[in-house]
C-alpha cells in the first residue's frame, strides 16, 4: 500500500514548477547537498547552526519536515501539491529517491527533489471533508492518513481495502435515509444552524418563494481580519439524483459579486457542475455533495439544536438511537 504525502510549493506558487518539471522540492538547508544524509538526528546539528535556530520547538518542526521529504516519501508513494488558487490538487507518483538542483532555471527556488510523474488534477471538493480538512495544515511536507477516501476519488481501487465476509454499513446512506424524512423547510433550517456550528454569524433561514434560489446567508468573520459573507442554497433531493451545472448557474446569478455561495444537498454533482462552481470570473461557490453534509454534520452534531437531533433520531457521531 503506498503512502500519500502533501508537498507545499507556497500556496501553489511553485506549482506550476512542479507539474513542468517532474518533481517535488522543499527548501531549507537551500545550499547544503543533503543526498549523504542517512538519518534525521544528523539534520538537528546542520539546521541549527545554519538557521541559528535555538527554539526547540520550531527546530523539531522544521527538522521534521526535511527528514520526512528525504526518508520517508519513497518511490511508489503518491504526492499533492495545491493549485495556485487552492481550489484544486495536483496528484502523482514518486519516481526517483532525493537529488540536489540548486539555480535552477525553471524559476523554483527549492533545491531538495524527488521526481514526480503528476498524473491529473481534481476539485478539492471532489474529496471528503476530513481529507479536506486534514490537507489545510500549516506544514509544508506532512502524511495524509484518508487513503481509502483518496483512492476511491482518483479510481485506484486496487489499493481499497476490501470487506471480504462483512456485510457493508452503508453509514452514509442511513444518515441521508433519515435527513430525506425531514421536509424541503426543515432540511433549509438544518442547514442554518449548521453554518451557525461553522462559525457564520447571523444566519438567516431566506427560502421562500421567489427567493432566486438563496435559501440562507451568513457572514463570516475571521477574527476580525476577514470578513465573508455567503449565499447558500439547499436541496433536499435523492442521494442517487445528480445536481446539474445549470441549478449551479441559477445560484451564481444570485450572489453579489463581493459574496460567496454554497450549494449543500443531500445529492451528488456532475463534472460540469464543478467546473461552474470553481469559474475565476464570477463568485466562487463551494458544493458540498450528500456524503460531504453528512461529514460536516458529524463534526458539529454537539452544536445542532436538540429539537434536530431528536427529529432525526441521531446521537454524537450521527449514530441511529
Amino acid at each position: 500500500m503506498p503512502n500519500l504525502f502533501v508537498v507545499r510549493s507556497n500556496y501553489g506558487q511553485y506549482t506550476p514548477q512542479f507539474i513542468k518539471g517532474g518533481y517535488a522540492a522543499i527548501g531549507w538547508l537551500d545550499e547544503m547537498d543533503l543526498s549523504k544524509i542517512k538519518t534525521r538526528e544528523e539534520l538537528y546539528p546542520i539546521y541549527e547552526e545554519y538557521h541559528k535556530e535555538k527554539n526547540s520547538l520550531v527546530l523539531g518542526q522544521q527538522v521534521g519536515q526535511i527528514s520526512r521529504f528525504l526518508f520517508e516519501i519513497q518511490k511508489g508513494d503518491y504526492v499533492i501539491a495545491q493549485s495556485v488558487n487552492s481550489d484544486h490538487i495536483h496528484y502523482g507518483i514518486v519516481e526517483s529517491d532525493y537529488y540536489y538542483e540548486l539555480h535552477s532555471k525553471d524559476g523554483c527556488p527549492y533545491p531538495h527533489r524527488k521526481k514526480v510523474k503528476w498524473i491529473n488534477e481534481l476539485p478539492r471538493n471532489s474529496f471528503s471533508v476530513p481529507f479536506q480538512n486534514t490537507i489545510r495544515s500549516s506544514l509544508t511536507v506532512f502524511k495524509v492518513s484518508q487513503l481509502q477516501n483518496f483512492f476511491s476519488v482518483i479510481g485506484e481501487t486496487k489499493f481499497i481495502a476490501p470487506k471480504e465476509g462483512l456485510i457493508e454499513y452503508n453509514y452514509h446512506k442511513t444518515i441521508l435515509d433519515r435527513l430525506m424524512e425531514l421536509d424541503a423547510k426543515e432540511f433549509e433550517i438544518l442547514i442554518t444552524h449548521l453554518l451557525a456550528a461553522l462559525g457564520f454569524e447571523g444566519t438567516e433561514h431566506t427560502g421562500r418563494p421567489g427567493d432566486g434560489g438563496v435559501d440562507a446567508t451568513g457572514e463570516l468573520n475571521i477574527a476580525g481580519m476577514a470578513k465573508v459573507k455567503i449565499f447558500v442554497q439547499a436541496k433536499r433531493y435523492k442521494p442517487d439524483s445528480t445536481i446539474k451545472s445549470s441549478d449551479v448557474k441559477a445560484l451564481r446569478q444570485n450572489i453579489p459579486r463581493d459574496g460567496q455561495g454554497a450549494f449543500i444537498t443531500t445529492a451528488q454533482f456532475d463534472k460540469k457542475s464543478k467546473e461552474v462552481a470553481l469559474d475565476a470570473n464570477f463568485p466562487r461557490i463551494g458544493l458540498i455533495n450528500g456524503n460531504q453534509f453528512v461529514e460536516l454534520l458529524a463534526e458539529h452534531w454537539d452544536e445542532i439544536p436538540n429539537e434536530f437531533r431528536e427529529k432525526l433520531g441521531l446521537k454524537i457521531g450521527l449514530i441511529p438511537m
